[in-house]
């Protein structure tokens, strides 16, 4: 859910909002489902302190940035400085 909310606050931050609720109704995929469900894994497997690859440095690095640019940053992984 955390990761819906980071999409979501992104979306809103540069639109002007007028909130509304009568008759809400929301398409079965909201978000995507399946694409949701796939970066929640792989942000869960960034999150996952037991995992240490050095050799796949860059590669992490280039998805972190990727949720960075989402807001939906993995402050307990990117301590690369």
């Amino acid at each position: 859910m955390e990761l819906y909310k980071d999409i979501l606050c992104t979306l809103l931050q540069n639109t002007a909002v007028e909130v509304r609720f009568p008759d809400l109704s929301l398409p079965c995929d909201f978000f995507g489902t399946v694409c949701y469900r796939t970066l929640k894994k792989i942000k869960a497997v960034i999150e996952d302190n037991t995992l240490d690859d050095p050799a796949c440095f860059e590669r992490i690095e280039k998805i972190m940035e990727i949720f960075e640019e989402l807001d939906s940053k993995i402050p307990t992984r990117h301590d690369f400085g």
